[in-house]
């Protein structure tokens, strides 16, 4: 038997970007020559393979899992609409999703070598994007919803909220997409820079100096109206969420999209 460790299967799965089993058996192969594995990956074009991670990968699906505990959502990235429409990925993502359900975020690190010979196999950019997980809490309920076959996930949890009003919101998210639950959460630098370049806009336009302030004051709140889930309308219309929901709340919600 050759004479190798797991260390030296790390390494060269390291310094190659080949899957374990492929290091693995190219190191058998090799009698444990390190170098001689690394040229027969090379010759069966499995080496470099992740020299492919600045290519564009704004395909993939989005997956889900939910149980009694709470509910995961993993967004599982690719190159093409082709490859994450196969039996390999969708099973991946999905596999990703449950694991996560299980064990927490961090669980997707025990699925690495398995999206590792992945990428080999259908060779492009495949990697996780956005996981989420929502642990269920007493008193709270969560909904998780996946549109257009998982071009768009939502997890959303919410505290005097009936589980049809909640679901609803949930569609409304994947429609709106909003970026923030509250004003409060929005980041004191992006509303700053955000209110020079309407204030830019403002001047251009030729308004009275006087009025400038309050001008721009109505339009950083149309923006809000735009960034943030408790200040949108509902599906557009003049109904906002805020309002929508009455005496309950929304504590969370988490959103990921393909495109």
């Amino acid at each position: 038997m050759a004479d190798f460790s797991a260390k030296d299967v790390q390494e060269l799965r390291k310094s190659t970007g080949a899957g374990m089993m492929d290091a693995k058996k190219a190191l058998v192969e090799a009698s444990g020559d390190f170098e001689a594995a690394t040229q027969l990956l090379r010759e069966r074009g499995l080496a470099k393979a992740l020299t492919r991670s600045d290519r564009d990968n704004s395909e993939g699906i989005i997956a889900m899992a939910a149980d009694a505990g709470g509910a995961a959502m993993v967004q599982l990235k690719s190159e093409t609409d082709f490859s994450a429409k196969s039996e390999a990925f969708g099973q991946l993502a999905q596999d990703l999703a449950d694991v996560v359900l299980a064990k927490g975020v961090d669980a997707v690190a025990e699925k690495q070598s398995t999206l590792e010979d992945l990428q080999l196999e259908i060779k492009e950019n495949i990697e996780i994007g956005r996981v989420s997980r929502f642990e269920a809490v007493e008193g709270r309920v969560i909904d998780a919803y996946l549109h257009g076959g998982g071009r768009a996930g939502v997890l959303i949890e919410g505290e005097g909220i009936s589980p049809e009003l909640l679901h609803e919101l949930a569609l409304h998210i994947a429609f709106a997409k909003p970026r923030y639950l509250t004003r409060d959460e929005v980041p004191a630098e992006e509303v700053a820079k955000e209110e020079a370049a309407l204030l830019e806009i403002t001047k251009n336009e030729g308004k009275p100096e006087a009025a400038w302030s309050k001008i721009v004051e109505g339009r950083v709140n149309a923006w809000y109206g735009e960034m943030v889930l408790l200040e949108q309308g509902v599906f557009g219309e003049k109904e906002k969420v805020s309002d929508k929901i009455g005496g309950g709340k929304i504590t969370r919600f988490a959103l990921a999209m393909i495109g």
